[in-house]
């Protein structure tokens, strides 16, 4: 049987498997209020009203999500709960 010297195996330089992925979270804010969707921050607000407008729309058209309002000032988080529309 004879050898087929035209082919030829490259080996493969062995590269180390890429490390994980470390994603740092948004720092909340310092001033206003900050809308939170299922603990992620989504968006930010200067006053309370317009964000809590927001946040009872949000979970009036998904009541699965779980909403909340952050006060930059005070630094409480307030749940938001479905409202009937």
């Amino acid at each position: 049987m004879a050898r087929n010297s035209m082919r030829r195996t490259r080996r493969q330089p062995i590269t180390p498997a890429p490390g994980p992925i470390v994603r740092t979270a948004p720092e909340m804010p310092t001033s206003g209020y900050a809308l939170i969707v299922d603990g992620q921050i989504k968006s930010e607000f200067k006053s309370k009203d317009a964000a809590r407008a927001r946040a009872e729309d949000l979970k009036r058209r998904f009541p699965y999500l779980q909403v909340r309002l952050f006060d930059a000032e005070k630094k409480h988080t307030e749940d938001i709960e479905p409202t009937e529309a």
